[in-house]
This record gives C-alpha cells, sequence and structure tokens, in this order.
C-alpha cells in the first residue's frame, strides 16, 4: 500500500518496482514473501482501468481523484484482492476485513466507513459469484453520502494527503 501510494503521489511517472523494492528494502528486511508484494502491486497497476471504474460506480458522489491517496489505493487494493485474487487463498471477506483495517490505521477518521461501504456495495452486487463483469456491468447502489459538503471533504482530503505524505518522508 505504502508503494502504490507514493507512485500515486508521484503522479505515476515514477518506476513503482524500484519504489517497492526500496520500501520492501527498508521496511521489510527479512521479508521471506516479497513476490507477493510485487504481484499485487503489478497486478493493481494492470488492471487500474476496470478497478478505478467500478470505484467510480459504486461511489459516484467521490470522483477517483478527490477521493484522498491512501483510500483510493486501499480500495484499489482491496478490490484486486475482491476480484482477481485466487478466493481460496484470499476470501471475499478476509480482503475487505484487510482494507478496513488498513484504511483504520492509515486512512482518514472516517476511512474505515468508506472502504467498507465502497467494498461491501462491490461484494454485494457481485451476488458470490466474484466475477468483474458482475461488478463492472450491475448497477451498483451507490455508497451513500454521510452529509459532509463537498468542500469539506476535499479539504479534508489534502490535509490527510499531506499529514500523511510528511509521515512517509520521515520514515
Amino acid at each position: 500500500m505504502q508503494s502504490l501510494f507514493e507512485w500515486d503521489f508521484s503522479g505515476m511517472t515514477r518506476d513503482l518496482a524500484q519504489i517497492l523494492a526500496r520500501n520492501l528494502a527498508e521496511f521489510g528486511p527479512g521479508l521471506q514473501e516479497g513476490g507477493f508484494a510485487a504481484d499485487l502491486t503489478k497486478g493493481v497497476v494492470e488492471n487500474m482501468p476496470a478497478i478505478d471504474s467500478i470505484i467510480s460506480k459504486a461511489a459516484p458522489q467521490w470522483p477517483i481523484d478527490q477521493i484522498s491517496i491512501v483510500d483510493r489505493n486501499i480500495l484499489r487494493l482491496g478490490l484486486y484482492e475482491l476480484l482477481y485474487e485466487d478466493r481460496d487463498a484470499v476470501p471475499p471477506k478476509v480482503a475487505i476485513n484487510e482494507a478496513i483495517e488498513l484504511a483504520k490505521n492509515f486512512g482518514g477518521e472516517s476511512s474505515g466507513k468508506f472502504i467498507n461501504g465502497v467494498l461491501g456495495t462491490i461484494y454485494k452486487e457481485m451476488n458470490g459469484e466474484g466475477s468483474v463483469e458482475a461488478a463492472a456491468d450491475g448497477n451498483l447502489e451507490p455508497v451513500p453520502d454521510d452529509g459532509e459538503s463537498e468542500k469539506k471533504k476535499d479539504v479534508k482530503t489534502k490535509e490527510h494527503d499531506r499529514k500523511r505524505t510528511r509521515k512517509t518522508s520521515k520514515a
């Protein structure tokens, strides 16, 4: 997630494989499954147009570029696992719960609820089929707006991203 965040924050112009390798060396020394992180990031990037389209349908009041960078990439990871990973290795509810926990730990105050709402909406639309087509072609019921004005959401998103960037750059 950290590597996707950094790559997205840079405007998706830097080499994601290099970012991931540096982050694994710095924050995951001795990590035996570095290939898992590489496979996840590669899968997210390869399927990003479909993933982002599904997010847009599930949360139409939140254009993809207005979702905080942290939340956006947690959604991408969660959806990738939900739609493209082996369901026996990563059951859908596990993928959703892992995304919610990431959001609670690294996102803003309401990130966990937002991630839960979006992924839950998509999962319900899939009707247990687990197919991208079921999620992408269905008429997703949008995630309800929590009542905050768009202006407040945008300000909170920018503030959250600045704080996260400072924490990431210090690490």
